[in-house]
């Protein structure tokens, strides 16, 4: 058997493919992501039975966790907790200022605390996931917004319980329980950012490592598109009894995304934090945890098929808001708290 030379690849050519591959990946993926909601809705339609997908949505959240925080470096780590104005803006905008927001817009819902409760769900937890993708669009710092994701995950599962306490008060007992909360914590959060952390210690010891780690770190879009696939494929044949009241929702949806980034870019100018980072935050501020969530609210008893539809409401509406922010949001200035037009 002879061998031509030059005719098998060399590590460095694989590498190229790698590099020009998950370039291609990150630059087409609102595409890649709208493509896979669509996707979810036809084979719903077209397929009887798609609700067998949901047990199939925690496992995906957890892989696309998993991806993700793989691609926050340690140092990078450091970095967040280092620019401390950042963090605090960051912070405070998503877990002091947004639930006041949330707060004056739950008051337009009807009583029904199932309504109330979907809605608070979503729009009291930030997102963790694809906001570092429209971030980078937008052209804000989605290094410093990624490194962020393990304090936002953290911080907003152990404020989830205490907000819905406060804003549905007595009924909350009734319609929450502690065991989904810790089950989520330990599978969608812990887990996945430990299995994280020891893959990215092995990819600093181990040249097999190092390869696993650059293959797995293809994988971030994809891991996404499957979720929202799955979440979508399994809830839309649900929204057709729920269909009056996910309409009734969707003006809250709409006023929270009109609301939210201008919040965030103005705390953002209080803490007097460059462009790049004051659009990280306002992109924070408009983009909610709804993929993470729903799993919670699916462990509420008699949640479907209303709670839901009104979460992958706020997704599809959300979804159409990031179109317009990374249009607007390179237009933010330095030096005002509103769009420089």
């Amino acid at each position: 058997m002879f061998l031509v030379r030059g005719t098998l690849p060399t590590s460095e050519d694989s590498e190229t493919v790698q590099l020009t591959l998950r370039e291609n990946l990150e630059s087409h993926q609102v595409r890649i992501y709208f493509g896979a909601v669509i996707l979810g809705v036809i084979v719903a339609l077209i397929i009887s039975g798609t609700t067998v997908l949901e047990p199939g949505i925690n496992p995906a959240l957890a892989f696309m966790l998993f991806v993700t925080f793989l691609q926050v470096p340690l140092a990078e780590l450091r970095l967040a907790f280092s620019r401390f104005r950042f963090l605090a803006a960051l912070l405070l905008t998503n877990f002091a200022v947004v639930p006041v927001l949330v707060g004056v817009l739950v008051q337009f819902l009807p009583p029904d605390p199932i309504i109330r409760l979907g809605v608070l769900l979503v729009l009291l937890a930030p997102c963790i996931d694809y906001v570092v993708t429209f971030s980078q669009l937008g052209r804000a710092d989605a290094k410093l917004l990624l490194a962020a994701t393990p304090s936002l995950l953290i911080i907003q599962m152990l404020l989830l319980p205490v907000y819905l306490g406060v804003f549905l008060g007595p009924e909350a007992a009734s319609l929450i329980k502690a065991g989904p909360f810790v089950h989520a914590f330990i599978w969608l959060i812990a887990i996945p950012l430990v299995l994280a952390v020891l893959v990215q210690v092995w990819a600093g010891k181990s040249a097999v490592g190092a390869r696993v780690s650059s293959l797995l770190g293809l994988l971030p879009v994809p891991a996404t598109a499957l979720v929202l696939f799955v979440v979508v494929a399994a809830v839309v044949p649900q929204l057709g009894p729920a269909l009056a009241d996910t309409l009734r929702v969707m003006p809250i949806y709409v006023a929270y995304a009109v609301i939210a980034p201008l919040v965030g870019w103005g705390m953002s100018r209080l803490f007097r934090l460059e462009a790049s980072a004051g659009r990280a935050v306002a992109f924070s501020a408009a983009t909610r945890n709804s993929l993470v969530v729903l799993p919670l609210a699916l462990a509420v008893p008699g949640a479907v098929p209303l709670l839901p539809a009104i979460i992958v409401t706020q997704t599809l509406v959300e979804l159409v808001s990031e179109l317009v922010y990374v249009r607007l949001a390179p237009k933010f200035g330095v030096n005002s708290i509103t769009p420089s037009i």
